[in-house]
């Protein structure tokens, strides 16, 4: 007797895979010793994958069951349609299901690829228009100072490959407004506007030594400035700075 699981079941070829990427020349694929609970009958019961019978239920077995191996090869198990019962010991019932292995799913799968598609072409026209200035900030937040030893057209290129090779990421950068504000103040302490103190603790003006704030603990020293300059205290120290690097 089928459960409720079965109520849909499509018959057609299926492919399981190890996860991981793993692809040993055998994985041998438990078969017995196995239990679902049958929220219809309300109790366990056993499961055993065998050659001689047309059911997984152990308590609909006639006769004896002979026990039958379930084998991945080099990390894949193609099932054809015919063989019913093992498909829906794998995609329903075994419990290394999604643990261990998965079943393919090619219309998910493409799905899954039309979505990364789609973003990575939004990632890739945001890098295409974006202008140098906002390009330098995210290209800093992955290579850090090596940026200003680049051209912009360094800069154009190496943005736009970020973008391709990981666009969610760099779509999540370039709506960040931080970004830009905080290599604002990395700009600023690389060419003596401001000085960042040997402890990581305190921001002071480079002229005369004159204290701007102080990095709450545990926060990134550039990420507390970057919030401290959109502060009424902190925005007239923000347009300063902007001024002076542009000089």
């Amino acid at each position: 007797m089928s459960t409720s699981l079965e109520k849909n079941w499509e018959i057609k070829d299926r492919l399981y895979q190890l996860k991981g990427n793993k692809s040993p020349i055998v994985y041998m694929l438990k078969t017995r010793g196995i239990y679902y609970f049958d929220e219809e009958k309300g109790y366990e019961r056993e499961l055993k994958y065998t050659r001689n019978q047309r059911t997984l239920f152990v308590d609909e077995f006639k006769g004896d069951g002979v026990l039958e191996h379930v084998a991945f090869r080099e990390g894949v198990l193609a099932v054809p349609k015919e063989k019913v019962t093992l498909q829906k010991f794998l995609s329903l019932y075994h419990p290394s299901k999604d643990k261990y292995y998965e079943e393919q799913d090619n219309v998910k799968e493409a799905e899954d690829d039309l979505d990364y598609l789609e973003i990575e072409l939004d990632a890739l026209n945001t890098a295409k228009s974006m202008d140098i200035d906002k390009a330098e900030a995210i290209l800093r937040v992955e290579i850090g100072s090596k940026v200003n030893k680049m051209t912009s057209k360094e800069v154009k290129r190496d943005v736009m490959i970020m973008a391709r090779n990981n666009p969610s990421m760099f779509l999540e950068l370039a709506s960040d407004d931080n970004v830009e504000v905080r290599n604002i103040g990395i700009k600023a302490q690389e060419q003596g506007i401001i000085k960042l103190a040997s402890d990581q603790r305190t921001f002071k003006w480079a002229s005369n030594g004159r204290k701007l704030m102080t990095v709450p603990f545990d926060e990134n020293p550039y990420s507390a400035l970057a919030a401290w300059f959109k502060t009424d205290e902190g925005i007239e120290v923000f347009q300063t700075i902007e001024k002076r690097l542009k000089e």
